[in-house]
């Protein structure tokens, strides 16, 4: 997995930054109720996020992720992703997901990204006018491909998302074979000691968005593994402060992208 359960984001929390979190339950398109959690900003700036989790779904850390961007004026909503084969109850730490997680399908995945998507776009959810997405991982690579979604976003960014394709779901779809559909700017964040992601499959999927003219921005931290962005994972803090910074940067770069702009 890419976090282990007592991970949390290396973020330090900001007092007054954000005015509403709370869990709630989202719509899809089939009518699947599915559970997310969303963070209001006391300031808000126009844009907004997707969080997209790793395999394990709604897990604390991806609650207080969502309430990070809040607080940095970046509405929020975080959603799971097994509400049809696992339901709606809270979810121990015993939760077996792995299972869960063969059984999604990329098509029932979208249609509930889209109804986040939706909500972040709605009056309860902030009205937010620039829509992005971050994902972790599993969640990493569907963050690259909301970029040949459809759905209108400003950015899209992935934190060790496998750019190939995910290697345990092969059949899924590869974000690499969909960039000539990318729609948006992209930012990349690996770990140079991620055995999962070697240097020659990053370079492969740099050299794709360019060829497609996409806007990209690429981040290897030499000597981070595969899920650094962690509070406990101090001896790489100086890459997660980086990283932060870089994610902040690339929403006020892009929350008011230009016409025609990839």
């Amino acid at each position: 997995m890419c976090f282990d359960l007592n991970s949390r984001p290396p973020i330090p929390p900001i007092a007054g930054g954000a005015t509403d979190a709370r869990d709630l339950v989202l719509t899809s398109a089939d009518g699947t109720r599915f559970a997310a959690y969303a963070a209001r900003a006391a300031r808000p700036t126009g844009a907004g996020m997707v969080v997209l989790p790793d395999v394990r779904g709604l897990h604390t850390y991806y609650k207080e992720l969502a309430e990070r961007f809040a607080e940095v004026g970046v509405d929020a909503v975080a959603i799971d992703y097994f509400a049809r084969t696992a339901g709606l109850d809270g979810r121990g730490e015993g939760f077996d997901f792995m299972p869960h997680v063969g059984q999604t399908r990329p098509e029932t995945l979208q249609a509930d990204i889209s109804a986040g998507a939706a909500f972040l776009r709605s009056t309860e959810g902030g009205r937010v006018r620039a829509l992005f997405s971050v994902g972790f991982c599993f969640g990493g690579a569907i963050s690259f491909l909301q970029a040949a979604s459809g759905l209108g976003y400003a950015g899209v960014i992935g934190f060790y998302g496998w750019p190939l394709g995910l290697s345990r779901l092969p059949e899924r779809p590869k974000p690499i074979d969909a960039v000539s559909r990318f729609a948006c700017p992209a930012l990349a964040i690996y770990g140079g000691a991620d055995p999962g992601i070697p240097e020659s499959a990053i370079h492969e999927f740099d050299a794709a968005l360019d060829r497609a003219g996409v806007t990209r921005e690429t981040v290897t931290y030499p000597g981070a593994p595969h899920s650094f962005f962690d509070r406990q994972q101090a001896q790489f803090a100086d890459a997660s402060a980086d990283a932060w910074r870089r994610v902040q940067a690339f929403i006020g770069a892009h929350a008011k992208p230009a016409t025609g702009s990839r």
